[in-house]
């Protein structure tokens, strides 16, 4: 009692489903005094998906070779889950017999271990040391195991249940961040393929798309592919008609495959060695007009993909779906946003800037023929149209820096964007909107690193002003001075100064990060009073 006690102990510490199924078998050879001992696990259409057995070493397993499935007295305790107890297994009219090399084995007892009321799979006994067989004691203590045993396989799966829905959630997670991030859509593809194959802990990993042409509909190509031989199977075809994927597109539901070498539902896909094992696939819906497939497959020998599996696999499609459905919209949405923008700009070219030029066209037009006559006005005009000009010019450059701004070739949102929501964020703390003037070519000037000491000062000076200055104004002025190759950042307020107090804190972070760059910071009181801080760095040469 006192061994049966500690065994039952043990077993409820474990969390790990193999380690509890060896330690079951481990405490029922020690308990008994058996020589050897099994557990067999019972899978689908009445067989052993699964045999663990103690007593047997690993040269000896391998030399008998396949494991039993579950015939002869080991199936007889499948058929009919109740305590069996025999003195010679050998003279049982069930007895299928041993395969060559396997040891003699006589005496026998086998209980079903039971799972909420479903059975498991049973515990095997044989070979009582001292050469007596099993007797009811034994009976009783492997009964009161088994039972002890369900409670722990119980808790061992809803803890494996946790972790692969929690590993499925991390998955999911990773992608939806990646595509808010911006992340290009084919490498989320290549991120949802891995992410399945971790998670499902697969061989393979595939996501087949409706391929491109006039029988897009009738086949499904191979987008993206994780895992092993992966690099064989990018651009392969797969007719929709005759395969897991095209199943699971056309109908909408999860297909499952013990053996896809010998489903013939099943189109192999790959190598011959790679395509022969379990396999599932799930529908991945792109559009309401389109449908593709997530295929994940596993190497021959191993357990195929159980319901709560299959369940998991197919939610997750269905968000990864979902996710890149909201990428497709979100990036549409941009690419208008530009449209209008670039719409916009046009408009403004030509209502500002050429009818501008017109203008200034009608004007030195009409001082020609004044230059004879009457030579000062016509300079006066001539000097007005060349005022003109350079208005003009400076509008067509700003327009142009504003369409550079909006495609920031190094990717991301250039200063123009992000600079505007330094300034808002402060609004709050200030009590108003502060004033915010960019001049010249910031974005395709500006390396990223030095932006971000920009808007690092700028968020630093208004913090000042907002919590000394007890101002009611505020200007923000950004000026790249192409000539001079120098960006100067100007904060001014009409507040009550600095007055001669020691720099410290957020000033000295601010001149550090000029002189870190080549520049410097200076502090002033503009004549109206107030503070003014004038940052300015070098801009680096091209």
């Amino acid at each position: 009692m006192h061994g049966l006690l500690s065994a039952v102990m043990d077993l409820g510490r474990g969390l790990e489903l193999p380690q509890v199924l060896r330690q079951i078998v481990e405490a029922a050879v020690t308990l008994t005094d058996a020589e050897y001992g099994a557990l067999g696990v019972v899978g689908d259409g009445q067989r052993l998906s699964q045999f663990l057995t103690v007593g047997m070493d690993d040269g000896l397993v391998e030399r008998i070779g396949q494991a039993p499935c579950g015939r002869g007295i080991l199936g007889e305790l499948i058929h009919h889950p109740v305590p069996l107890r025999l003195t010679d297994l050998t003279g049982h009219p069930n007895s299928y017999g041993f395969p060559d090399h396997h040891p003699p084995m006589r005496t026998f007892l086998g209980v079903p271990v039971r799972v909420r009321d479903e059975v498991f799979g049973n515990l095997y006994l044989t070979e009582k040391r001292g050469g007596g067989g099993f007797d009811a004691d034994d009976e009783a203590v492997l009964t009161t195991l088994s039972i002890a045993a369900g409670i722990a396989i119980d808790n061992a799966r809803m803890y494996h249940e946790s972790r692969r829905r929690e590993h499925w959630l991390e998955a999911l997670g990773e992608i939806t961040h990646s595509l808010l991030a911006g992340t290009d859509a084919g490498q989320v593809l290549h991120l949802i393929a891995r992410k399945a194959r971790e998670a499902a802990d697969a061989d393979l990993a595939a996501v087949l798309l409706p391929a491109a042409g006039t029988a897009g509909r009738d086949r499904l190509a191979v987008e993206v592919a994780h895992g092993h031989g992966a690099q064989d199977l990018q651009g392969r075809s797969l007719p929709a008609s005759g395969s897991l994927a095209g199943l699971a597109a056309r109908t909408g539901a999860p297909v499952v495959s013990l053996d896809v070498g010998a489903d013939t539902r099943a189109c192999p896909l790959g190598q011959d060695r790679e395509a022969h094992g379990p396999a599932v696939a799930v529908p991945l819906p792109i559009d309401a007009a389109a449908c593709g497939a997530l295929r994940l497959s596993r190497r021959a020998g191993r357990p195929g993909f159980d319901d709560v599996e299959v369940q998991l696999i197919s939610r997750f499609a269905d968000q990864a779906a979902i996710a890149l459905e909201l990428a497709q919209h979100r990036a549409e949405g941009e690419e208008l946003a530009v449209l209008h923008d670039r719409d916009r700009i046009a408009r403004d070219l030509h209502d500002l800037a050429i009818q501008r030029l017109f203008a200034t066209g009608m004007t030195l037009q009409s001082a020609t023929r004044m230059i004879v006559d009457r030579p000062a006005d016509a300079a006066e005009r001539v000097g007005r149209a060349v005022d003109d000009l350079d208005d003009t010019i400076q509008i067509i450059r700003s327009t142009i820096f504003e369409l550079r701004s909006g495609d920031d070739p190094r990717g991301g949102a250039g200063l123009r964007r992000r600079l505007p929501e330094v300034a808002r964020m402060a609004t709050q703390s200030l009590g108003f909107s502060p004033t915010l003037r960019i001049d010249g070519p910031v974005d395709s000037c500006v390396p990223p690193e030095l932006a971000d000491h920009v808007l690092a000062v700028t968020a630093e000076a208004l913090s000042n002003t907002a919590r000394h200055a007890r101002a009611r104004r505020a200007e923000v002025v950004l000026a790249v001075q192409e000539a001079e190759n120098h960006l100067t950042l100007t904060v001014t307020d009409d507040g009550v100064g600095v007055g001669r107090t020691r720099h410290t804190g957020g000033l000295l972070n601010m001149r550090s990060r000029a002189e870190e760059h080549g520049g410097s910071m200076t502090l002033a009181t503009p004549p109206g009073g107030g503070t003014r801080i004038v940052w300015r760095v070098p801009l680096p040469a091209d």
